[in-house]
Parts: C-alpha cells; structure tokens; sequence
C-alpha cells in the first residue's frame, strides 16, 4: 500500500487555533500542527503507523481513492416530481436528461 496515494488535506482550526491534517480515506485521523507543513506530515505519519498496525494484524486497508476506477455512473433516488420538473427542464433545453442533471452537478 503506497500512502503516497491518499487524500491528504491541510485545513485552518479555527476552534483550535492551528492546522489541521487530515486524511479523507481514514475520516477518524487527524494532527494539529502551527504551520501547514507540519500538520501535513503530521498526518503522513499518522497514516503511515496505523497502515502499518493493519497490515500487522492482517485487517482491511483502505484503498486510495486515487486508484480506484469509476465507472462514470450511479443511481440517485428523486421525489417524483423532482424528476418531472426536470424531465421537462432538458426537453425544454432539447437536451438529455443525463445531461442536464450531469451539467448541474458538475456547475
């Protein structure tokens, strides 16, 4: 497993008055450091020794979500009128539905 891979994120705590690393495929790590760079590898290193314990005791580790592959496709579920409004939306637009909601998403 190459932790190069993960999510990694430095963000401003307000509530603690420092950076905050964290890591989006392990969501309960964090490290508070003062500077960016140190709550950066603060979470680096955090990652690194809680991946090695699991490898240690043979448990599932997560895969980075930069390696996975994504088909492109998922199901949302919609109130029925929801989808009617915006069925008509793309026929007004004489565009596909998919389009139209791909395009919201994306805007």
């Amino acid at each position: 497993m190459n932790i190069e891979h993960y999510t990694y994120r430095v963000t401003w705590s307000r509530e603690d008055g420092e950076h905050l690393g964290l890591c989006t495929e392990f969501p309960s790590l964090s490290w508070l450091a003062s500077t960016q760079e140190e709550a950066l590898a603060g979470i680096r290193q955090v990652v690194t020794e809680v991946v090695e314990d699991m490898q240690a005791n043979s448990e599932p580790i997560p895969e980075p979500l930069a390696d996975k592959n994504y088909s492109g496709e998922f199901r949302v579920r919609i109130p029925p009128q929801v989808h009617r409004a915006l069925a008509m939306q793309a026929a007004e637009q004489r565009i596909s539905l998919n389009r139209l909601v791909s395009a919201k998403l994306a805007g």
